[in-house]
């Protein structure tokens, strides 16, 4: 009787074929047999999953954004009953920041992709599509610190939001750079909330 085939597997498998190629030496360079190779099938068994290129980098992207994503709610449920806006912006932000090898390779990965994407329409609308959703979910903790009064009700949340983004995308290229370790990326991180979170003033 013929082994039956996993085939969401498989095509997982390809992907993480092609993250630890990217991770390594990015993407121009990987080629459908270099991603069978380091998978570990043949060329014809990767071509069923995916007729081209582009459209394992399509898979391979929204793969590796489930996973982060993922990542992110194991990490908030592991936070006591009822967090605190504040706490749900750290844990979201951290899992973003190469802090670690398994997050660094993450890190690595997004890069190669994003250097693809910035000349290749496809994959650059792709890799839009989660940023709005991420900017809201941001915005509507610091939206509710506001309501709470933790946070200045002059913010504007949307702003703060694209903002904690920008930080972590610049905290994680001086990360990859050895420009700042884990450590100070996170204290960084820890003090551009603090004073997010202090601009209400004291509480009377």
């Amino acid at each position: 009787m013929p082994k039956r085939v996993d085939h969401d597997e498989r095509r997982h498998r390809i992907a993480e074929a092609l993250w630890r190629i990217a991770s390594a030496r990015g993407l121009e360079g990987a080629s459908l047999r270099d991603v069978a190779a380091e998978a570990g099938i043949s060329l014809g068994q990767l071509q069923h999953y995916f007729r081209s290129k582009d459209d394992m980098l399509v898979f391979a992207l929204d793969h590796i954004g489930e996973l982060a994503a993922g990542r992110i709610r194991t990490r908030l449920r592991a936070l006591p009953d009822s967090p605190s806006p504040r706490a749900l912006l750290r844990e979201t932000l951290a899992e973003m920041l190469p802090l670690d090898d398994r997050s660094r390779t993450g890190q690595l990965v997004q890069i190669a992709y994003f250097v693809r994407a910035v000349h290749d329409e496809r994959l650059r609308r792709r890799a839009k599509e989660g940023i709005p959703a991420l900017r809201e979910l941001l915005a509507g903790w610091i939206r509710q610190a506001i309501e709470a009064g933790d946070i200045a009700a002059d913010r504007d949340p949307a702003t703060e939001a694209v903002l904690l983004l920008a930080l972590v995308d610049g905290l994680t290229g001086y990360v990859l750079l050895d420009v700042q370790s884990p450590k100070e990326a996170m204290a960084l991180l820890d003090a551009h909330l603090d004073r997010l979170f202090e601009a209400a003033g004291p509480k009377t």
